[in-house]
């Protein structure tokens, strides 16, 4: 098995969770002063998990909740994200700059931001009303307002006992499925190593993850040709590239729409060959009820494609943090 710093991967959960008295603080002040609509508003890495979040919302509140593309937003702007919005960002480095410029005309419209910032010194984390700087676990930053915007709203009576199981036993559950997909990882990266195209599929709180899957990992850190289509949309184009060598990997997940990608799972069988099905229920989450599997599946998949990023990797000698062009040119 490919090693991996255990102590440091809980470690980390374990912190993102630790902000939760933090977090439910800002929303509920946010939540007692009333608000318009909620915005998640990324670029590359951040606008997936920003999807992530707003298809997470819409299946389970009716809260008006949009995602919003940074760079969209420098050129159309949107009218519905007025000064009573609320605007929630995150970054690692606080510098991107189609982030910086759309945070600085969301604060000309007057819109409350919460920043989920890593460096706090950096141009983002001075612009935002509400900052939290603790590094990594986006999506559980993220996932975390959603669920206290819930909770508030009257849509998730189950928020504690949610949390109380994510407190004693989400480090420990992610840990043991990156050690029980660590084999399936090596065979899938030696398979896909050399692949001239990949699709990859998916759909839910999963589309996102594909999403940036596709682009932010295989194509910006691996350098390998992929493309990320939503199940939803696969009948109505992509099936009919798709022949017996075609390499297409269908996520699927367990919240409302696992549906649309078992319909794909089922289909592909018949004219490929080379597909490969990942399923986050096959992935065993001790100590986390069944009713909770779907709010978190997202995050059994990313275990999942540590395992398969860390053998690619190796493999192909290809150090994951090299670029060619990104923050290397003006661009």
């Amino acid at each position: 098995m490919l090693k991996f710093d255990e102590a440091k991967q809980m470690e980390s959960v374990n912190g993102a969770l630790q902000l939760r008295s933090e977090v439910e603080k800002i929303v509920d002040q946010i939540y007692s002063e009333g608000f318009d609509n909620i915005f998640y508003l990324g670029i590359g890495g951040t606008y997936a998990s920003s999807m992530q979040a707003v298809t997470y919302i819409t299946g389970k509140s009716a809260l008006p909740a949009y995602v919003e593309n940074a760079a969209e937003y420098l050129t159309t702007g949107n009218r519905k994200l007025t000064k009573q919005s609320v605007v929630v960002i995150s970054s690692v480095t606080g510098s991107t700059e189609e982030m910086v410029r759309a945070v600085s005309k969301v604060k000309e419209v007057g819109a409350r931001i919460i920043g989920f910032i890593d460096v706090k010194e950096a141009p983002l984390a001075q612009s935002v009303d509400y900052l939290i700087s603790y590094p990594a676990n986006e999506q559980i930053k993220f996932f975390m307002v959603a669920d206290r915007l819930m909770f508030n709203n009257g849509d998730f009576p189950e928020y504690e006992q949610f949390y109380k199981e994510l407190n004693e036993h989400l480090a420990a559950a992610l840990v043991n499925v990156e050690k029980a997909a660590d084999s399936f990882g090596e065979q899938f990266a030696l398979a896909h190593k050399d692949d001239p195209m990949h699709y990859f599929v998916g759909a839910g709180n999963h589309w996102g993850a594909v999403y940036s899957y596709a682009m932010c990992y295989w194509e910006e850190q691996h350098w390998l040709r992929s493309k990320s289509i939503h199940s939803s949309e696969f009948f109505h184009g992509t099936l009919e590239i798709v022949d017996r060598d075609t390499a297409v990997t269908v996520f699927v997940g367990e919240d409302e729409q696992r549906p649309l990608s078992e319909r794909v799972a089922n289909f592909l069988p018949r004219i490929c060959s080379r597909h490969t099905i990942i399923d986050t229920k096959e992935y065993a989450l001790e100590g986390i009820s069944p009713q909770f599997r779907g709010r978190i599946s997202h995050l059994v998949l990313r275990a999942i494609t540590q395992r398969i990023d860390a053998h690619l990797e190796k493999i192909n000698c290809h150090p994951m943090e090299i670029r060619r062009y990104y923050r290397q040119l003006d661009y």
